[in-house]
């Protein structure tokens, strides 16, 4: 499966932004996915994942209450909600999906990845 994340760009503390995951090559319905993040000389950070269904999603304790996870399996895409933004939250942000049923919290959890699209966020 072929992954691009898009959606990024340079807003101000407070605002929102939503990214998007689009998968291609195959259907999408199957994959756990999830939202890392990284700052340049720093390693992926997890930020939220979500299972094949959509019933279960997994964030990181910095995002809860501002950011959502959520996906729409017929347009094999995922998306990152994220409101009130802060200047913490500047990063690149990336998109994988592995096959299966637990979402993964690390990087080695997940076999495909898209391509970063960056957030930054200015006070």
């Amino acid at each position: 499966v072929q992954l691009q994340a898009f959606g990024g760009g340079v807003v101000q503390a407070g605002e929102s932004l939503r990214l998007s995951c689009a998968a291609s090559g195959r259907p999408f319905g199957n994959y756990v996915t999830g939202w890392f993040r990284r700052a340049p000389g720093k390693e992926r950070e997890f930020v939220a994942g979500i299972t094949w269904s959509g019933s279960k999603t997994v964030y990181t304790d910095s995002v809860k209450g501002r950011f959502t996870i959520a996906r729409d399996n017929a347009k094999n895409t995922v998306y990152l909600q994220m409101n009130s933004l802060k200047t913490e939250d500047t990063d690149v942000y990336y998109c994988a999906a592995e096959p299966g049923w637990v979402v993964g919290t690390t990087p080695a959890q997940y076999r495909y990845w898209g391509q970063g699209t960056e957030v930054t966020v200015s006070s």
